[in-house]
């Protein structure tokens, strides 16, 4: 496997993997299989403090977008062995113009390059949009050492089923095995333990993936 972006080679044999915590975008990871998939109203989740929302009414209103504000604290644990909470990440980035929402109040993104600029602004970390890359390249850059910022379809938690279509989640590739030809990631929304902390064949991983996201070195 070659990277034809930068013409670094990722199949050298060796596995990467980067020791990142999982950290989901829901303050209970044990409810988010029943706010997924059995209706569950993610405002009675009793550890909404923990996410540093000002009240349970802010948790219910961001919790479902804030799948890469989780990835960047994985990020963040990772590099500095602690992280902000996910709330007070997501209001230092909107002046940055991170999300947008429209007059019926509807959330819109994330935005990448925005995304970019209040990490680099913010925390010191180097970022890089990746509007339209393949699988193949992705996993190089990881290869390299970065992170990946994937976007996928959020039913990549259960992959055993079809892929329901591309994009629209983001989860965090920090490793990948070229001899099993396994992708390691961490989902922000897996609903269970292995989701969460979560190993894929690349071709599986592909068919939930948009061809875009996000590749970040996770030192300052």
């Amino acid at each position: 496997m070659r990277c034809t972006a930068c013409g670094r080679t990722a199949a050298a044999g060796q596995p990467v993997q980067h020791d990142v915590p999982p950290i989901t975008q829901y303050a209970s990871p044990d409810l988010i299989g029943q706010i997924a998939y059995a209706g569950a109203d993610p405002a009675d989740d009793p550890g909404w403090p923990s996410s540093g929302a000002a009240d349970q009414a802010e948790y219910a209103r961001w919790c479902r977008h804030i799948c890469g504000m989780a990835c960047l604290a994985m990020t963040l644990q990772h590099r500095d062995g602690h992280a902000p909470p996910l709330l007070d990440l997501l209001r230092a980035s909107l002046p940055f113009g991170t999300y947008r929402t429209g007059p019926d109040g509807t959330i819109r993104g994330l935005f990448y390059a925005p995304f970019v600029d209040y990490i680099t602004d913010r925390h010191g970390l180097t970022g890089e949009v990746q509007p339209d890359i393949g699988l193949d390249d992705l996993l190089a850059r990881v290869t390299a050492g970065d992170l990946a910022m994937a976007s996928v379809h959020k039913e990549i938690r259960r992959p055993d089923r079809a892929a329901p279509g591309r994009g629209g989640h983001l989860v965090l590739i920090v490793g990948y095995d070229p001899g099993s030809d396994a992708v390691h990631y961490r989902n922000p929304s897996g609903h269970t333990a292995d989701t969460r902390a979560a190993v894929l064949p690349a071709s599986t991983f592909e068919t939930f993936f948009a061809r875009r996201g996000i590749t970040i070195q996770p030192s300052a």
